[in-house]
């Protein structure tokens, strides 16, 4: 392979076929010798050495068991909305009622922790770019084997904090994410319905059926609210509606339960 031949130090694992983002890092991690590992997408970008600065962070604090994640940017500078507060938590239950681009600081950080400035602790954190000791990784599994793709990282996130595992933001690290990268080809777009599917599973496996019927009224609930003020503003709503779209056709197959 082309990254093997070219970087003698790298590892390149042939799986035969596409085994989903969570298998695939999991057989990864087989190979992992080191005593940090980051995962990174193939759409990810380093821009600085400030992901090393990182992995040094979970070097130098051997005691924490903890995931980082750091300050992911999109092409034209910025922020992207790859940490979130955990499903069902106050913070997620205020951002049904409260825009964060509407709220002061630094009340806005805890609805919307991707803008925060200093590290702190969010609920869970895109798996795009994420870091962690390797033990601790290899003690959660890291990812579940059974969902393909979307949903994995929510799942660790999650699993991981009812492990005492706790994922920290840390922006004073920053990688450059060229988004949708393989997805925009294989779908055509965002697929809506998939990333529905893939939080409501994996909110079901690890908190819960009656958890993750909850989480799917709260997130109509947002995509609703946001439609309407984006209608009410004059802007273009179609990503709301699709949205939305997507989280009521998960009620409609389950038959409306919870």
């Amino acid at each position: 392979m082309a990254i093997a031949r070219d970087h003698p130090v790298a590892v390149a694992v042939d799986a035969g076929a596409n085994l989903g983002f969570g298998r695939g890092s999991n057989l990864g991690m087989t190979h992992v010798s080191e005593p940090v590992t980051v995962f990174v997408n193939p759409d990810v970008e380093l821009i600085d050495g400030s992901l090393r600065a990182l992995a040094n962070e979970l070097l130098t604090t051997p005691g924490k068991r903890r995931l980082l994640a750091p300050l992911v940017l999109s092409p034209d500078g910025h922020r992207q909305d790859t940490v979130h507060p955990a499903p069902g938590s106050a913070a997620e239950r205020a951002r049904l009622m409260l825009p964060p681009a509407l709220v002061p600081w630094p009340l806005a950080s805890a609805l919307a922790p991707w803008r925060a400035r200093r590290p702190r602790p969010v609920g869970w954190a895109v798996g795009c770019a994420l870091a962690g000791r390797t033990e601790t990784l290899r003690a959660l599994g890291p990812f579940s084997d059974s969902i393909f793709m979307y949903g994995e990282d929510l799942e660790l996130g999650l699993r991981a904090g009812r492990a005492g595992i706790t994922t920290w933001f840390w922006p004073r690290a920053r990688v450059l994410h060229h988004q949708a990268h393989s997805t925009t080809t294989a779908y055509g777009g965002e697929p809506f319905a998939l990333l529905a599917q893939g939080r409501s599973r994996a909110i079901e496996m690890t908190l819960g059926e009656r958890a993750a019927r909850r989480d799917d009224r709260a997130q109509t609930a947002l995509y609703a609210s946001r439609a309407l003020v984006k209608a009410v503003l004059g802007r273009d709503r179609s990503r709301e509606l699709a949205q939305l779209s997507a989280v009521r056709s998960l009620r409609r197959r389950s038959g409306g339960r919870g």
